[in-house]
């Protein structure tokens, strides 16, 4: 119970993250909405890092899975906020729930990790859900929902990257690198854009946006700690929820019918690819143990 919330709690507060983040996007570009709130996010994380002991030699981020997993997280910052800034909220959570189909499909290829045939229906199933969603060739199609299958793409080299990080490496020292790195890229981003003046409003909605970021960081972490993967992990899908639920009564974005079926689509076939993952882990371990 407290892993899943836990991890509602991290979804809720990238929900809310992302909605600033889009909200703020009328005010300032991209490069320094990402540069600004990543001073706040760097400022708080180095503190909880130093005060936890959990800093580490940057000499020890100097590896292959550590570079890819940052520069996936680089790529998908800068598709899926470019995507979010000009597509629903609903729509950009909703694709990117594709996540954990193209991951168990990318750790079969990559890392050698069992997937049977269930598991393969399921993700081409769930890609089927994603085409409905993006509603390519009709009058809801919008050329910005692409951006969202390359944000898909970049997460799932982040993610397959992590897997293979020093296990003693901690968390939070990879966050802190990590969020650091998208904040100097939003400045590389912000030299060739036209900056605009910060107003204290628009420094406290960043600072706010700094600290969901941050929650929803340390909530994903603690729900994989104290609760069951198996249990825990479908609740990343209450992010539509509480995306459908911001866009309705802030941006005033309704889902159209084929965005609700793709979304359930996708949805299901993500629980149904955790579950089987689940039970071949369980599966393995029964075998692995002494009679």
């Amino acid at each position: 119970m407290l892993g899943s919330l836990f991890m509602l709690l991290a979804m809720s507060s990238f929900a809310i993250g992302d909605s600033i983040m889009k909200f703020i996007s009328s005010e300032m570009p991209l490069g320094q909405i990402l540069f600004t709130r990543g001073l706040f996010a760097i400022a708080a994380l180095y503190l909880i890092a130093w005060k936890l002991d959990k800093l580490r030699p940057l000499n020890s981020i100097l590896n292959l899975p550590f570079i890819l997993r940052v520069t996936g997280e680089v790529c998908a910052t800068y598709f899926f906020f470019t995507a979010l800034f000009q597509i629903p909220l609903a729509n950009a959570a909703a694709i990117m729930q594709a996540l954990p189909l193209t991951v168990t499909l990318a750790a079969a290829y990559f890392l050698s990790e069992p997937i049977g045939w269930r598991r393969i229906t399921a993700i081409m199933v769930g890609f089927i859900g994603v085409i409905l969603i993006i509603q390519p060739g009709l009058e809801g199609f919008n050329v910005y929902s692409l951006y969202c299958l390359l944000a898909v793409a970049a997460c799932t080299l982040r993610d397959v990257a992590t897997r293979r990080l020093d296990k003693d490496m901690p968390t939070l020292f990879v966050t802190l690198v990590t969020v650091f790195i998208v904040a100097m890229g939003g400045g590389l981003l912000s030299i060739t854009e036209v900056w605009v003046p910060v107003s204290l409003y628009t420094s406290g909605v960043l600072a706010i946006a700094s600290i969901f970021l941050i929650t929803g960081f340390i909530g994903i972490v603690s729900s994989m700690r104290v609760g069951e993967v198996a249990v825990v992990t479908p609740f990343r899908y209450s992010v539509l929820i509480f995306a459908i639920l911001i866009g309705f009564f802030f941006f005033d974005e309704i889902p159209n019918n084929l965005t609700i079926i793709g979304s359930l689509i996708v949805v299901s076939s993500g629980v149904y690819t955790i579950y089987r993952e689940q039970k071949t882990v369980r599966k393995a371990k029964l075998s692995q143990a002494p009679m």
